[in-house]
């Protein structure tokens, strides 16, 4: 039973709540640039405000097949009347850190980012980023979020391979198969793994294959032997595979995330472009968003990542294959658009997916970098 003191104290702090809750609403608490949180920046309604006084957001690294971020840019566009200045689509997430660095101070410094989780925490070390939690912040899972706000995962997928049909006769169905003398000059990366995202974990993924699980994501070694056979064998085609590439039969089979294939189809009936996810090997990894911090346009910049983490932002990521940060509580509230949930790639059913960490990445990228230009 409870105390007359804790009694007293309960009534003290309903009485508080009552006289907070008829409060008038006030102005901005603090700038944009310092707001942590809508709230802070007086509200939501403000934040619009403050962003559309601003009139633009610049992101970087968001080409319109990417996760759907076409129809993101288009459809916060047209909520807000906010320009989304979408600068150089195609940079790698390590390219994001290097324009945030240059950039600083001027016009065309991006106001958010959208990276690799090893990029985010390095941002996050080198100060620069801007502490923000969206307003659905409790959705996030805690190991997929800094907990002061400085990043937050965002969408994520499966690393799978991809085939033109019209050149691979013979369908590969894991990471194994892609070391068949058959598939002479036929297979390559996104980018390069060293720079890129998800050219490195493809690499991770292969590595996971080769080691036969955790084993694999615990030791980057498989993977160096691996491609050390697959350029051996000349099945690696050293070039950065592209939809033109891929048009052109240079590069038939390429790794990437499942929810990036849908770029390599479109080609006017010249691709018959498939996709699997590897039986031998399913790696999930999600990228991760930031506020840039003393960005050009703070408010809009904040307006943006609450946009993103809404359910109608969440579901356009969804409706472009990607699998949003919150899917799981929106499914469980029934917020998530159906038919692109059923639209997911297939996953092998008797495998197990592993995410690999931040800090078996970390050593894995240690490793790979010096490495791999020598393999």
């Amino acid at each position: 039973m409870k105390s007359k003191k804790f009694k007293v104290f309960g009534l003290l702090a309903i009485a508080l709540a009552l006289v907070a809750s008829t409060a008038p609403a006030t102005s901005a608490k603090v700038a944009p640039a310092k707001a942590k949180s809508a709230v802070e920046a007086g509200g939501l309604k403000e934040l619009i405000k403050l962003a559309k006084k601003e009139g633009q957001v610049n992101t970087i690294a968001l080409p319109d097949y990417w996760a759907n971020y076409g129809e993101v840019k288009k459809a916060f566009e047209a909520k807000y009347g906010i320009k989304v200045n979408s600068f150089d689509p195609e940079a790698s997430s390590a390219e994001e850190l290097v324009a945030v660095r240059t950039l600083k101070g001027q016009d065309r410094m991006p106001d958010v980012v959208d990276v690799g989780l090893q990029f985010a925490v390095q941002g996050a070390q080198e100060g620069l980023w801007a502490p923000y939690k969206v307003s659905t912040w409790k959705d996030i899972p805690n190991d997929a979020k800094e907990a002061n706000g400085l990043w937050y995962s965002d969408y994520g997928g499966y690393i799978a391979i991809g085939y033109d049909a019209n050149i691979v006769k013979t369908p590969p169905k894991s990471f194994a198969d892609l070391l068949n003398p058959i598939y002479k000059n036929q297979v390559a990366l996104n980018g390069d793994p060293t720079a890129s995202n998800s050219a490195f974990l493809s690499v991770l993924a292969t590595s996971v294959a080769a080691g036969g699980g955790v084993r694999g994501a615990n030791n980057i070694n498989f993977a160096l032997e691996y491609w050390q056979k697959m350029k051996a064998s000349g099945n690696f085609v050293p070039v950065a595979a592209t939809p033109a590439t891929v048009a052109s039969g240079q590069t038939p089979i390429l790794l990437d995330w499942d929810y990036l294939h849908a770029k390599y189809k479109d080609q006017g009936g010249r691709v018959d472009w498939k996709v699997v996810v590897p039986s031998d090997a399913v790696l999930g990894g999600f990228y991760a968003q930031a506020v840039v911090k003393n960005s050009p346009n703070p408010a809009a910049a904040r307006l943006w990542q609450e946009f993103l983490y809404s359910d109608e932002g969440q579901n356009l990521w969804l409706k472009g294959g990607a699998r949003p940060i919150r899917l799981d509580a929106m499914v469980k509230a029934k917020k998530h658009d159906k038919t692109a949930f059923a639209s997911l790639p297939a996953v092998p059913k008797a495998a197990k997916p592993i995410f690999p960490s931040l800090q078996q990445q970390l050593l894995a990228r240690a490793l790979l970098t010096p490495a791999w230009p020598k393999l």
